[in-house]
């Protein structure tokens, strides 16, 4: 299975990986945007350099959720992401993929379960802030959706 990811995130289209073999599955739109969903959560979950369990959880709770995922698959988007992240140059790569396949309602929610993420300690670094507002901004959101997404998740949260 996690080969089956790495392909799709290199973008593999010729079904076989790098040994030749033949893949099971052809490339799926919706995969690259788990992975791209999964990688913008952990960009912001590691903005601080504190990447805690609490955090971790929170990912894997919200990739499950939205996406219906299985635990063992999430688990492997988070090293793959992991992998992805290392790899890029920057945001965009993942903002992109979403950009393409997202409503602006889709985006919003992203926004939100990355104010998710950030909030989990209950407070707000400015490189957590930094981070999302750029995410925010790449996801052609306006200003005015990033502070609504986080004043609901505050709220949602019982967080002053």
């Amino acid at each position: 299975m996690l080969k089956f990811l790495k392909e799709i995130i290199t973008n593999d289209s010729t079904g076989t990986g790098d040994s030749g073999e033949s893949v099971e599955q052809p490339v799926d739109e919706s995969q690259k945007v788990e992975i791209a969903t999964c990688a913008l959560m952990m960009e912001v979950a590691n903005s601080d350099d504190e990447f805690t369990d609490e955090e971790k959880d929170e990912i894997i709770a919200l990739m499950k959720n939205t996406f219906n995922l299985d635990d063992e698959y999430v688990v492997q988007l988070l090293e793959l992401s992991e992998q992805q992240i290392s790899k890029s140059v920057s945001l965009y790569e993942f903002t992109n993929v979403i950009n393409d396949n997202f409503s602006p309602e889709q985006k919003y929610m992203v926004v939100k379960n990355l104010w998710r993420i950030i909030l989990i300690d209950e407070k707000i670094n400015k490189y957590e802030e930094h981070f999302i507002r750029k995410i925010s901004s790449n996801l052609h959101l306006d200003h005015k959706d990033l502070i609504a997404a986080k004043m609901e998740v505050k709220e949602e949260m019982n967080i002053n």
